[in-house]
């Protein structure tokens, strides 16, 4: 599952609560994205296609929700990115990221408890 920077913001927003009616929606993104009603709505309809979205019909106003969970989007994201970027090696992916960023003193020990715990 590939999800555009749109879709993300869109998502965003769904994963706050356990659904929302367009006008609230639209009023959570107008003041980050400027969007107007008939674009969220676009965004929300494309969405449902390619099922990332649930559009609840039976209620008036309809009620729109995430159909993936924040946790299976981002899984599919850092599974692309480790492939894409680093030919699958979370090895290197991880030395890069140390490499380049500071970790504290609390991260590492629990970073070296993680590694001590895999099965490997």
């Amino acid at each position: 599952m590939k999800l555009s920077d749109k879709e993300w913001t869109v998502l965003e927003v769904l994963w706050e609560s356990s659904g929302n009616e367009l006008g609230e929606i639209v009023e959570r993104l107008k003041k980050d994205t400027g969007w107007t009603r008939n674009t969220v709505h676009t965004y929300l309809t494309r969405m449902e296609a390619k099922k990332l979205v649930i559009i609840d019909k039976n209620e008036t106003p309809h009620i729109y929700k995430a159909a993936v969970s924040k946790n299976e989007c981002q899984k599919s994201e850092r599974k692309s990115f480790l492939h894409r970027v680093y030919n699958g090696s979370a090895g290197d992916m991880i030395a890069a990221f140390l490499k380049e960023e500071k970790i504290t003193d609390e991260e590492r020990e629990k970073l070296k408890k993680l590694l001590d715990n895999m099965e490997v």
